[in-house]
């Protein structure tokens, strides 16, 4: 049995969220997640999608004017906003810096002009903390340092937000989320790009061989489930100005990883690992998160293992089940 609706304050209505980047990886979860636990939900990105997960309005937050978004606001009355806008990393930090911070700076400012200020859920990475520690352990007090420029825009865009929250200009809280797994996942992603080799060996029925650059780092994955899960804590928490990880509290090892899909795909495959280039850096991607802040401020912590994350992933992509 699912609880109550949740209402908006002195309503009575269903709560009302404004997701921005709604029709991305995490974006399209998240409306779901919401939509079940009673909410409203309005998507919002800059591309109309075949089959919104919810309600829908265009609109590109690196291009809309703060006028026009505010506009929008105004009519929708969102008790909370979340910004789940992202991008792939394989960019310059100019491109970065449109699509990750320039959106971010562009709600603050629209935020500040409202009457009636939501929420905000603002979803930024653990890339910006840049190179852990060489044993992969959570820093202390980690001062961020990031080496990607994913990282650097992410890290614009989060700290704009704590600086925002700290001078009482709005009421936020920053999720830095890890690697996510799951149902939606990219194709151009690791995972997406084996599932893709494993997916044609399964209609074929045939062994693959899957070549891959050098999987040497260590991440921590969490599955998009609990990501939605966490942000929807989040919503409810009257918590604002932290930033809390969000993740499985473990770094695997992406081979690992590769290993436990062609397992829970069944399908014979032969893992080739590419030699890794002469003159490259040595390896530092060890990541883990710390969860005691989340548990704390949101009382969230995962569900779903990570090998129930790859099976939902691979019954969704393939349409043929898990072997687990």
């Amino acid at each position: 049995m699912r609880a109550a609706t949740p209402t908006g304050p002195q309503t009575g209505r269903a709560r009302r969220v404004m997701v921005l980047g709604g029709t991305g990886f995490v974006g399209r979860t998240l409306c779901a997640e919401f939509r079940a636990a009673g909410w409203e939900v309005l998507a919002v990105a800059r591309t109309t999608p075949d089959r919104p997960a919810a309600r829908f309005v265009p609109l590109d937050l690196a291009e809309t004017p703060s006028a026009e978004l505010a506009r929008v606001m105004k009519a929708e009355g969102p008790d909370v906003v979340v910004n789940a806008i992202g991008s792939i990393w394989s960019r310059d930090d100019a491109a970065m810096d449109r699509i990750c911070t320039v959106p971010t700076l562009r709600l603050l400012d629209t935020l500040g002009t409202l009457r009636h200020r939501p929420r905000l859920v603002h979803l930024g990475s653990v890339l910006e903390y840049g190179a852990p520690p060489p044993d992969g352990t959570p820093r202390p007090d980690p001062a961020p340092e990031p080496t990607t420029p994913y990282g650097r825009a992410k890290l614009a865009a989060s700290r704009a937000v704590l600086d925002a929250a700290a001078n009482g200009a709005v009421r936020a809280l920053v999720l830095r989320v890890a690697n996510v797994s799951g149902v939606g996942a990219p194709v151009t992603s690791l995972l997406g790009k084996v599932a893709e080799r494993l997916a044609q060996g399964a209609a074929r029925g045939e062994p693959v061989t899957v070549e891959l650059a050098p999987l040497r780092a260590h991440r921590d994955y969490v599955d998009v489930r609990d990501v939605s899960a966490a942000v929807l804590a989040a919503a409810l928490s009257a918590a604002s100005g932290r930033a809390v990880d969000i993740g499985r509290g473990e770094a695997v090892s992406v081979r690992r990883l590769v290993d436990l899909l062609v397992k829970v795909s069944g399908v014979p495959a032969r893992i080739v690992e590419r030699p890794q280039e002469p003159g490259a850096a040595p390896e530092r991607d060890w990541i883990r998160t710390d969860l005691a802040p989340a548990r704390e401020l949101l009382g969230w912590q995962p569900s779903h293992s990570l090998e129930e994350s790859l099976a939902a992933y691979w019954a969704d992509v393939s349409g043929r089940p898990a072997t687990v």
